[in-house]
């Protein structure tokens, strides 16, 4: 199992297309969301992922948040296997991947309301009322670096 962290142009079509599957099933299946997955988004992220064999087993996106200088947004957080430790491990070597890269004075993110504990062990905290989004409640956390 390797780490990747690349910018949307330094992905290869292969790892793009594991990458999108990997969401689909995760966040399309899965948690039975329909949604826009491709957002334009991507085009501006880094892609930090862990694989293996070719697959992707754990994943997340981050990008400069709109109309918030200095401000990064992660988000399409996954993991194939649930319950190994492996998401704890991408939250740790992916924020480190974002503070490298990215340089942001902050980060934030829209959790699931379920994650808060896991996303506050790693020193975010909630900003906001809960919310429905793809009728999930979330929050919006932020982590200031």
């Amino acid at each position: 199992m390797k780490l990747v962290s690349k910018y949307f142009h330094e992905l290869t079509t292969t790892e793009l297309y594991e990458l999108l599957k990997a969401r689909a099933e995760i966040f399309v299946v899965e948690q039975t969301c329909v949604y826009q997955d491709l957002d334009d988004l991507d085009y501006n992220g880094l892609h930090v992922f862990y694989e293996e064999n070719g697959k992707v087993l754990a994943y997340l996106r981050a990008f400069p948040k709109i109309a918030e200088e200095g401000t990064v947004q992660m988000g399409r957080f996954l993991t194939m296997n649930h319950g190994t430790g492996l998401g704890g491990r991408l939250l740790q070597e992916g924020l480190q991947q974002i503070k490298d890269k990215m340089n942001p004075k902050e980060i934030f993110i829209h959790a699931q309301c379920y994650a808060t504990g896991f996303y506050e062990r790693a020193g975010f905290q909630i900003c906001s009322e809960e919310f429905l989004e793809d009728d999930i409640p979330h929050v919006e956390m932020r982590l200031l670096l």
